[in-house]
């Protein structure tokens, strides 16, 4: 058969459903033969960009390693996708095509040497010469995106591999790869009886869980272990999600971007944190002054990735495994050798519950034309479908949503990007997601990311899905414009902002039902709209910068209070 029906084969046979790219001339061949002979279906979008991201936010909401591919002249467009599912340990399988094999070294049109290009954000990248070894390099590319840490991996292929025919033998599929973790190794046992004594004398511990523990699927372990123990939960950011944040445990999400002053404070102020599936980055540890000082403090630490573990702060007890293996196995050694664990009972309800009211109830006065960010996140918390997916961006658009929706069933209902946080991600997330899921799609952004991605509310009609994107919108890159002035005390940031557009006839001549919110007392009413409309809709609000109203980021609140200026936390 030829390159092309071989990767479609061996696609099949991994149970790929979705395929998200862009075509260029270096891909014909495949495309030809795909709609001659599979039903995998392609999902075209308007630029590489959005498909690596879409492709991103698809794998982490199904499980699934996803399918990216883009041809050779635009194949640097696909770096911030995958660079971060990199980071994020999303397994992305990226096909690129190519002209012929040593084309480039005559300066063939799009030569450049691809597998060097993204050795550096995969996990592996491949050349792919000859049809004979598309079985082995598929097999390979699933088990190693897959497997451990799950990354991306890309695989380069030459125009003529997908016309070249060869008798292939070998034509199967490893299915525990179509999946991901796809192994469950449990850290060393004599190290899970020493976390387990380390966590029965603490005083007041706290687990802090990051995306590593949604990847794991481990939301039942840990409610075990923190129920057992009476030890509160707090997520990062991208790890929101993990457990109910309605549960008396949850302390909901910590850190610099959406962590709020109460659960911030409950972890400085806690003697013992366990880390799981976290990297212990900066802005879930709000530049690693999160804790306080780290001598004063036991810190646990449980990943996947062994670098990881006390990267940044001092462990006493290092476990090297998956999350949820692991702790299904610490909580067999508690229930079997400590029986009932007399622990006084922990109800974080009461405390959240001011927290959250002292925010909705706070009314700060919006700048004149502007309306509350926190009305917003508040009404949508009151009617958002348990089924929905939200995603997000760095930015006003998430900061918000990250500290006030409330995140009922676990699972991964709040996509973000910030484990790298490039602008532009929140619409095509909503993309992947939307093809994902079942469930209503509702993509916050601002205008300085929207600017990224209008061409591709093409892709969302044309999809058919219920896609909702909400602009906040405040015609300046708001976030550099408060770290520049909060922080830098630059008084006039000229490099940030920008003109003005009418976004609503935009997304009007895409076919979006559009509205745009200028009252608090409209809020509720257009978001039902928008989320009961089965198709693409778009609302606007305009939202003060974040200069002018501080937002949930710790650094800033600091500033505002000596400044005086209006802040929520």
């Amino acid at each position: 058969m030829t390159g092309a029906r071989a990767i479609l084969k061996m696609l099949e046979l991994h149970g790929v459903k979705h395929v998200f790219g862009l075509p260029g001339e270096t891909t014909i061949g495949w495309y030809k033969e795909w709609q001659e002979a599979s039903d995998i279906e392609y999902v075209l979008t308007r630029d590489e960009r959005t498909a690596s991201f879409a492709a991103e936010s698809y794998a982490k909401v199904t499980g699934r390693p996803c399918v990216l591919e883009a041809p050779s002249p635009g194949v640097t467009h696909c770096t911030p996708g995958i660079t971060e599912a990199y980071l994020s340990s999303v397994p992305v399988i990226f096909f690129s095509s190519d002209i012929p094999v040593n084309q480039d070294k005559k300066h063939g049109l799009t030569g450049v040497d691809q597998t060097a290009l993204y050795a550096s954000i995969c996990k592996e990248s491949f050349h792919l010469s000859k049809v004979q070894d598309i079985p082995f390099m598929m097999r390979r590319a699933f088990r190693v995106a897959t497997s451990g840490r799950p990354a991306p991996v890309h695989i380069r292929v030459p125009i003529n591999v997908f016309h070249e025919k060869a008798v292939l033998s070998d034509l199967y599929a490893e299915p525990e790869y179509q999946h991901y973790p796809a192994h469950r190794p449990v850290a060393n046992h004599g190290k899970v009886r020493e976390a387990i004594d380390v966590l029965l004398a603490a005083k007041k511990p706290v687990i802090v869980c990051g995306q590593g523990a949604l990847i794991s699927k481990a939301t039942d372990a840990v409610l075990k272990l923190a129920e057992t123990l009476q030890i509160p939960v707090g997520t990062t950011t991208p790890g929101k999600g993990t457990i109910p944040e309605t549960h008396p445990l949850a302390l909901r999400v910590i850190g610099a971007r959406g962590g709020m002053e109460y659960s911030n404070g409950y972890v400085h102020d806690a003697d013992t944190v366990f880390f799981i599936g976290t990297n212990t980055d900066s802005s879930g540890t709000d530049h690693w002054k999160l804790y306080g000082d780290p001598k004063s403090k036991t810190f646990l630490h449980l990943d996947i990735a062994e670098a990881h573990i006390g990267n940044n702060f001092p462990v006493k007890v290092g476990l090297v495994g998956d999350a949820r293996a692991t702790l299904d196995y610490m909580n067999e050694i508690l229930e079997a050798d400590h029986g009932e664990v007399a622990r006084d009972l922990v109800d974080l309800t009461e405390m959240k519950r001011t927290a959250l009211n002292a925010v909705f109830n706070s009314n700060i006065p919006m700048p004149a034309g502007t309306v509350s960010p926190v009305k917003l996140s508040q009404a949508l918390d009151t009617i958002l479908p348990t089924n929905a997916i939200v995603t997000s961006e760095p930015g006003v658009s998430a900061i918000y949503p990250s500290a006030l929706l409330s995140v009922r069933e676990a699972g991964r209902r709040y996509i973000t990007n910030y484990s790298m946080g490039a602008l532009g991600y929140s619409v095509p997330a909503g993309i992947g997601a939307a093809y994902a899921s079942d469930g209503p799609i509702i993509s916050f952004t601002g205008d300085g990311s929207l600017a990224f991605v209008l061409g591709d509310f093409e892709t969302i009609k044309r999809s058919g899905k219920n896609v909702t994107v909400i602009l906040t919108r405040n015609d300046t890159y708001g976030w550099i414009r408060g770290e520049a002035i909060l922080l830098d005390d630059v008084d006039a940031p000229w490099m940030t902002d920008f003109g003005a557009v009418d976004y609503l006839k935009v997304a009007e001549g895409f076919g979006f039902q559009t509205a745009r919110i200028t009252s608090e007392d409209q809020i509720e009413a257009v978001l039902r709209d928008a989320i009961e409309n089965p198709g693409a809709s778009f609302i606007e609000m305009m939202v003060p910068s974040q200069d002018q109203i501080v937002p949930f980021v710790p650094p800033w609140v600091r500033a505002a209070k000596e400044k005086k200026l209006p802040y929520f936390y």
